[in-house]
């Protein structure tokens, strides 16, 4: 029954609400952009269980937008994992839902980004304007409000640093606030901000901690 309904929405999505780079987005954003984010706060619990290797999951909703945190250690240096996570190129091999991507301006602090999700044969396109300033040890983002995405609004951010647990590891906090619309459906919500929250602590972790191997 998914399948059937994605099939009809992926051919509404292509007549009704279809990306487009060369329209603007119908609004110059919603969700407020982070501004030089601060990390989360823990609980003792939830640093116990970073201590122990496991990722932190912090999960908010807040006037109907939801707010998902991943918090969780890398046992490599800053510079590789800023490396792994600007690596834009290859978020297709690296994230199973995400089929494609494109950089379409990139300077030293404005990176541009085409990105396609897709799943249950439904495209989600959606195009992301960020803000990287490694020596802050954040980037931060909002989409491109001068193209048109499926997305209604998106804003998020990287924090990276040195772990307080272990200054020999670096900490990595990744956290989205995702505001989907009416056109697109709820199990499109889930993957972008559950299941895209718990995904990051796997592909950044895992490339960057083999990055340092090497």
């Amino acid at each position: 029954m998914k399948i059937i309904f994605a099939i009809i929405f992926s051919a509404l999505l292509g007549t009704a609400t279809a990306a487009d780079p060369n329209a603007s987005h119908p609004h110059q954003g919603i969700i407020a952009k982070f501004i030089d984010p601060a990390p989360a706060l823990l609980s003792p619990g939830e640093q116990e269980t970073l201590v122990s290797g496991k990722p932190v999951y912090q999960q908010t909703r807040h006037n109907d937008i939801d707010r998902g945190t991943a918090i969780f250690d890398v046992i490599a240096s800053r510079e590789i994992v800023w490396e792994v996570i600007t690596s834009f190129q290859d978020y297709p091999e690296w994230i199973k839902e995400m089929s494609a991507t494109e950089i379409y301006l990139s300077d030293e602090r404005d990176i541009l980004v085409d990105f396609t999700l897709s799943v249950y044969m439904v495209n989600v396109q959606y195009y992301i304007k960020h803000d990287y300033q490694p020596e802050k040890g954040s980037m931060t983002w909002t989409l491109d409000y001068s193209r048109k995405s499926d997305l209604d609004d998106s804003a998020g951010y990287w924090l990276v640093y040195p772990s307080p647990a272990d200054t020999a590891k670096t900490r990595v906090e990744y956290s989205v606030d995702l505001r989907i619309g009416p056109a697109i459906p709820s199990f499109i919500e889930t993957i972008l901000a559950d299941k895209g929250i718990k995904n990051a602590t796997k592909w950044v972790k895992k490339n960057a901690e083999n990055l340092g191997d090497e």
